[in-house]
């Protein structure tokens, strides 16, 4: 696969994507846009080309990223509605709705994705959904782009609200359980570095025991406790903590404002 990838919005997320693209060995070309010339300078020290013209390079693309604010998403889609005809366009705008791509770029191919922060280190799981028009080969060039930076499941668009608060922001609650963990070594006496890599370790590599095991959480809980150990001494603490209706409303909340920023932004 060599098609020319146009990655309109080169921020936080547009950069891990670019990068991730990188490090899976991408053979196209890819061009970053973005209007802060200074977030650029970083990309062509890669060996990427960049630009500050979203229609030129759009033009010049076979596929388009757009990765911008839900309220900026009509305005760019508008200013290349005619470069983008015919073409593969990958919206990551969270909350914007196929229905609302498709009215501003009725002549595109779109799917909306919604990765996550992981993609950084090619570890993002991102859930992706297509409008009809979408055709088997560029399905399978979304999945071969997705997979380079972690993993990723085709779902229907109903689920991508849910999908936006637990994994789209997921990286941000793990953050806070890793710190607590981090927090909780040093109170017992571990050094810093020791208490922050043991922490992100075990929880990066609890992911994937559940991933590639193919277990449920509690079956790797069980795996943990012995009768009268450690582990079910710290497992009845943390139950009594509430832990998990907190994070079963904190992820209810987030879905809630998911849908509330697309009403509000009229994006229906």
């Amino acid at each position: 696969m060599n098609d020319k990838i146009t990655i309109i919005g080169a921020g936080m997320m547009g950069g891990a994507i670019i990068k991730s693209l990188l490090k899976g060995g991408y053979k196209g070309k890819i061009t970053a846009v973005d209007i802060q010339t200074e977030r650029l300078k970083e990309f062509e020290n890669l060996g990427v080309k960049t630009s500050t013209d979203n229609k030129k390079a759009a033009a010049e693309a076979d596929i388009i990223f757009i990765i911008v604010k839900p309220g900026d998403v009509e305005k760019v889609l508008k200013e290349i509605s005619q470069e983008i005809k015919d073409k593969l366009l990958i919206s990551v705008a969270a909350t914007v709705p196929l229905k609302f791509l498709k009215k501003n770029a009725p002549d595109a191919r779109i799917v909306r994705i919604m990765p996550n922060l992981g993609a950084l280190v090619q570890a993002a799981y991102t859930a992706y959904c297509c409008e009809a028009n979408v055709t088997q080969e560029d399905k399978d060039k979304v999945k071969t782009l997705l997979n380079m930076m972690g993993i990723c499941d085709e779902i229907d668009e109903k689920y991508m609200d849910a999908i936006t608060a637990i994994s789209g922001g997921g990286p941000g609650y793990l953050s806070i359980i890793i710190e607590a963990l981090t927090y909780a070594g040093l109170k017992v006496g571990l050094p810093r570095n020791i208490a922050l890599t043991s922490a992100a370790q075990t929880v990066m590599g609890t992911g994937k025991l559940i991933i590639d095991l193919h277990e449920e959480p509690s079956k790797i809980k069980d795996m943990t406790t012995t009768p009268g150990g450690t582990t079910i001494e710290a497992i009845y603490q943390i139950e009594q903590s509430q832990i998990r209706p907190a994070i079963i409303r904190a992820i209810e909340e987030a879905t809630k404002k998911s849908q509330a920023i697309r009403e509000k932004l009229n994006l229906n």
